[in-house]
């Protein structure tokens, strides 16, 4: 990273969701809400990010379940929310109302990113659309830190972005926070929290 300070993206998954306790895709995926746990997992990922980090703001994908994660977060460390829409989470086209084991199961590795369920969207293309922004931010906001509230798609997509590679990616679990920080356009390495 070098002699400029290095700023962090501190990445969150949002708090469990419906469709996550029941295992499905749902078929409103934008409305889509948190479940008790859910919100008990933001207030924990909130006193995490506290006691370990300093930001200065929260960015949201626009979906129900991500911003009140972020509002729960915003809230109990009183910063600003702001939504950024291409943050959204992969489209799954007509294996909404599926469960996830409707997915089929690749043996080629590389296959398996580029997979784009009919009407939906694949994971490289999760990936052109959240790595721009992601960029952006990090650009925005040299030497700082910000929480950024998404979900696992964007997350597993943008690991890959920053480390060129999808094999390692992770999809982490429901409000798992990842921190990737960045100087002088380069990143680091993503690395799982863990308190």
């Amino acid at each position: 990273m070098g002699q400029q300070t290095a700023g962090k993206l501190i990445l969150v998954r949002h708090g469990e969701s419906e469709g996550n306790r029941d295992r499905i895709f749902t078929i409103t995926p934008a409305e889509l809400a948190l479940t008790e746990l859910g919100r008990r997992q933001a207030q924990d990922a909130a006193v995490t990010i506290g006691r370990r980090f300093a930001p200065e703001r929260v960015i949201s994908s626009p979906y129900l379940r991500a911003r009140d994660t972020a509002q729960i977060i915003a809230a109990r460390l009183e910063l600003p929310l702001a939504v950024e829409h291409d943050l959204h989470e992969r489209d799954m086209g007509s294996l909404r109302g599926q469960p996830y084991d409707a997915v089929p199961i690749f043996p080629d590795f590389d296959a398996s990113w580029r997979w784009t369920p009919p009407g939906g969207e694949s994971f490289a293309g999760v990936q052109q659309r959240v790595a721009p922004v992601m960029d952006r931010l990090a650009r925005a906001h040299p030497g700082k830190e910000i929480v950024i509230v998404s979900h696992g798609g964007v997350m597993l997509s943008f690991w890959a972005h920053v480390t060129g590679s999808w094999e390692g990616a992770v999809v982490p679990e429901n409000c798992q926070i990842i921190v990737i920080e960045h100087a002088g356009g380069r990143y680091s390495r993503p690395r799982i929290v863990r308190d």
